[in-house]
């Protein structure tokens, strides 16, 4: 596989019998005990998660934090030192260039946290942006990786691995410097499974000794396929599917993460006023099944017409039935609204459902 990257984790997926598939440019394990035992292990337990291919761009300078909310969606003016915010990137048409994670550490320190398949472009597209702001952009990810532990026990585990009080790291906050079994890093309450949890960030050089070290310790490492079925059962979004340049952020059902009535302006921001006003033409919905499988591409039916698509649907683990999401057209998102999708050459019956998928006491 030419130009196919490697994690600094690469090495030892071995000694966990991972299954190693190509993925957004790495290769990355797809599994280890399989799909459906990991994904049961981050519910009820913790697992932990190579995700060193993610990529971390810095954004320094007077104008840091201006530059960054003229760049995204949501209003990164009102988050305080060491917290952290998800939001959307849209070019000026309102499309999705990709959505990621801003760490605040200071108003002149900010750290982006974008998708693996989208860093060099992200950077590419900051950079070409920056204009008269004062501000230096860096892209470090090369440097830097990352692992994520995530399970209702994840807190417990890490506990004993270091002597900062983890429990003092509320949601979606980050603290600097914490040594998690000597290794200096940077530990953040956030995640994309849906459970409580922590990512971690440290040198490329000691994040595979950190990987090892969590995982010897009892936690399960767990692949990319039981990270999708964790990430859509909690109603995460992924990108190139429930979201991209051609599907904005309100089609996405995420408009909260927009805000159109922050002080300055955004890239995208006239474009998705305009589409507000005007009423959206089609939406992501959830949809559950009683029989079949729907898998992503799956054309979408209401009698003989074809209203949209699936962007991602699974037999869930955690609910045991067939659900998924389609971006179908907006007379039909109703909730309780049925239409039939295209499942090999049988059209089976579905029914939009909230797309919070997971009951709120799990």
């Amino acid at each position: 596989m030419e130009n196919v990257k490697r994690t600094p984790v690469y090495e030892s997926y071995a000694k966990y019998d991972a299954t190693v598939v190509p993925y957004a440019g790495w290769e990355m394990p797809v599994e280890f005990i399989g799909l459906v035992p990991e994904h049961h292990k981050v519910r009820q337990d913790a697992g932990i998660f190579d995700v060193s291919h993610m990529g971390e761009i810095t954004v320094k300078g007077k104008d840091a934090l201006k530059f960054v909310n003229y760049l995204v969606t949501n209003d990164v003016t009102k988050l305080v030192d060491n917290q952290v915010q998800y939001t959307f990137m849209c070019d000026e048409n309102g499309g999705v260039v990709d959505d990621y994670l801003v760490y605040r550490f200071k108003e002149d320190d900010i750290l982006l946290v974008v998708n693996a398949a989208n860093s060099d472009k992200d950077f590419a597209w900051i950079k070409e942006r920056v204009g008269d702001f004062d501000v230096e952009v860096e892209n470090i990810s090369d440097q830097t990786g990352q692992v994520a532990v995530q399970g209702p026990k994840a807190e417990e585990y890490l506990q004993k691995m270091t002597d900062f009080d983890l429990s003092q790291i509320k949601f979606f906050h980050a603290q600097r410097d914490v040594k998690i079994g000597g290794i200096n890093s940077m530990v953040s309450r956030t995640g994309y499974t849906g459970e409580d949890g922590f990512e971690i960030y440290t040198d490329a050089e000691d994040v595979a000794k950190l990987f090892e070290m969590i995982a010897d310790a009892g936690v399960q490492p767990i692949g990319l396929g039981a990270r999708d079925t964790l990430r859509f059962e909690a109603g995460l979004p992924l990108y190139g599917q429930e979201m991209s340049s051609e599907i904005n952020p309100l089609e996405a059902g995420f408009g909260f993460f927009v805000k159109l009535n922050k002080e300055s302006d955004f890239i995208g921001k006239d474009a998705l006023i305009k589409q507000k006003e005007e009423g959206l033409t089609r939406k992501i919905v959830g949809f559950e099944m009683a029989k079949g499988s729907p898998r992503e591409g799956y054309e979408v039916y209401k009698g003989d017409k074809k209203i949209g698509h699936v962007t991602t649907g699974y037999i869930s683990p955690t609910l045991g039935k067939a659900i998924g999401n389609a971006l179908v057209d907006i007379n039909e998102t109703e909730l309780g609204n049925t239409f039939e999708i295209a499942v090999r050459k049988k059209r089976l019956p579905a029914t939009v459902i909230k797309r919070q998928f997971l009951p709120k006491d799990k």
